[in-house]
């Protein structure tokens, strides 16, 4: 077979083809010209990011006969022999097939002779992360304490998995992603070698779709130039990755917010009918989204989005969509995601999927004003701030006294005693509950407070508003309090569409069935205080006729007239 893939034609054979990691490559360069190469390295990162290339390039550099030198010259007998695998000192190793404690005795046992034709053996060990336990520990002495002649030289995807006994006796270097600039550059760099002519725009998708991995995106190339005529097209490029194009993504996208369902399921059926994998397309969109986030949040940002090329309608599209109704359609088609894992129908997911976020309520573009929420939420928060105003009005103004209302009585009279009863709960009940309270119950309704109000905002957003003020105040294993500040939201917070609501909330995130109460805020403080002097054995008149008492000059005046004619002022 005399044709070879572009990826290997292509493979990296001096540090400046490894594009993309300068920050490894410069370190190692300076390194070799110091001769301060270290014993062992490890290398790790995602897949086709430079990660064996570099390795060899190491072992060709340090054997070259021009050394030391940054790069090797892959002209002379060394670097010609390692690079078509003719040198024995070099050895490539794959840790899948070789798990083994015997072929890790193996090597060991070799290390000690001398190289035969170079100066350093090279022991590359691929996917190091595959070798048992047993190997890695025959491998932790040879490590240690390496013949002088020896660099070994461990590459892995998963470096979470190798002991941390054999990463401190390496150099860690840590490979990146790719960038997508980086990507178009090098391959543009390999078109202009071999002659083949591909679109820009080709470009961009195939970079994006080989996400960060070099080798990917030159794999995806040369199934794309074997799949195109003469030119490689933005077609090609979509028929060979299975991706969906901006245009299809765009026109689903709007149907999402102008809660068209039938463009939704039309787009979508006409992609799944291309061949499009449902899960794929899932995520293509999900990415969609977060570009449109992206740019939305911050439109400087440009070189972060990773499947959108920006224009005008791409512009126009995310000054108008609300940021939290972007934040609801990808969690819902992150949810999707996660759930197509494990059935046998996803192409149900996704349609079921696009008619639910085709419901979902989108904000209007000034988060501030009242439109942001709109239907019956937006009427009730609208009647809430008007309750509101009529209340200030009432305190400022205070309230015309009844007909029934004795002339003696004062005004305030039934303000107090409709105060503390906001919520239809008396202080004695208050009281009883407290008896039954904990910290501990307290401390963990307030950890999870802030999960019970996301659930409350998604199952209804009227209770998040009324919600927004009031805080857990204490709480037994039967009932919670919450304390308002304002009594509007005390009552309303207290119907009992509200009020389950909340419960259920609560039930769903600490794992108990507690009934709510509310309150006011001073009205609580109040009733706390007295608690405290109750359970203590003492009460406010009480502790005041005992500090009273204890004063010689007020004992003394008791004795001399009684207690009928003195009148006691507070200063």
């Amino acid at each position: 077979m005399s044709y070879q893939a572009l990826y290997r034609v292509w493979r990296p054979q001096a540090f400046e083809d490894v594009v993309g990691q300068e920050h490894i490559t410069k370190t190692i360069q300076n390194a070799l010209m110091q001769d301060k190469l270290s014993h062992a390295y490890l290398f790790s990162g995602p897949r086709g990011t430079g990660k064996t290339s570099a390795a060899k390039i190491i072992a060709k550099a340090a054997n070259c006969e021009k050394a030391p030198t940054p790069e090797p010259c892959n002209e002379c007998d060394s670097c010609i022999g390692i690079t078509n695998g003719s040198i024995q000192d070099v050895l490539e190793i794959d840790a899948a097939s070789n798990t083994g404690v015997d072929d890790i005795r193996d090597i060991r046992d070799k290390v000690k002779f001398a190289p035969s034709s170079v100066k350093y053996k090279v022991y590359i060990i691929d996917e190091v992360h595959m070798l048992s336990t047993g190997a890695f520990n025959a491998l932790l002495k040879t490590l240690e304490e390496p013949p002088s002649h020896v660099i070994f030289i461990l590459a892995t995807t998963e470096p979470h998995k190798i002991p941390a006994t054999i990463v401190s006796r390496c150099q860690r270097f840590d490979f990146k992603r790719i960038s997508s600039q980086t990507i178009i550059g090098r391959m543009k760099r390999i078109m202009d070698n071999t002659g083949t002519v591909v679109e820009d725009e080709a470009f961009m998708l195939l970079a994006r779709a080989a996400e960060g991995g070099m080798r990917d995106a030159l794999s995806l190339l040369d199934q794309a130039i074997s799949f195109s005529d003469e030119t490689v097209t933005v077609n090609d490029v979509l028929a060979v990755t299975g991706t969906a194009s901006q245009q299809h993504l765009a026109r689903i996208a709007h149907s999402f917010y102008e809660k068209d369902v039938s463009t939704a399921l039309q787009t979508s059926g006409e992609l799944l009918h291309e061949g499009k994998d449902p899960v794929r397309l899932i995520g293509d969109l999900i990415y969609y989204f977060r570009d449109l986030l992206l740019y939305k949040t911050a439109p400087m940002l440009e070189e972060l989005l990773e499947r959108v090329k920006t224009d005008d309608s791409f512009a126009e599209f995310s000054a108008k969509a609300d940021a939290d109704w972007i934040y609801s359609v990808i969690s819902e088609l992150n949810q999707a995601q996660q759930d197509m894992k494990w059935t046998n129908h996803p192409k149900i997911f996704l349609e079921t999927t696009m008619i639910r976020i085709c419901h979902v309520e989108k904000a209007a573009a000034s988060p501030n004003s009242q439109e942001t929420i709109t239907g019956d939420a937006g009427q009730l928060l609208q009647r809430i701030e008007q309750l509101e105003k009529e209340l200030q009005q009432l305190k400022k103004n205070g309230i015309a006294p009844s007909e029934t209302q004795t002339a003696g009585q004062p005004q305030t009279a039934e303000r107090r005693s409709f105060k503390g009863k906001a919520s239809g709960i008396s202080n004695s009940q208050i009281k009883e509950m407290l008896k039954k309270a904990s910290k501990q119950n307290l401390m963990q309704l307030k950890s999870g407070w802030g999960d019970i109000l996301e659930k409350v905002k998604v199952e209804k957003v009227s209770a998040y508003a009324l919600l927004s003020g009031a805080e857990p105040a204490a709480c037994s294993d039967q009932q919670f309090l919450l304390s308002f500040k304002h009594e509007i939201h005390s009552q309303m917070a207290s119907a009992d569409n509200i009020r389950s609501c909340v419960e259920s909330a609560v039930y769903s995130t600490i794992g108990k069935s507690l009934s709510m109460m509310t309150i006011l805020h001073p009205d609580w403080e109040k009733i706390k205080q007295e608690f405290i002097q109750e359970q203590q054995g003492q009460s406010p008149e009480s502790e005041k006729k005992k500090q009273e008492e204890s004063d010689p000059l007020i004992t003394e005046a008791l004795k001399l007239v009684g207690d009928d004619l003195i009148e006691f002022e507070e200063e």
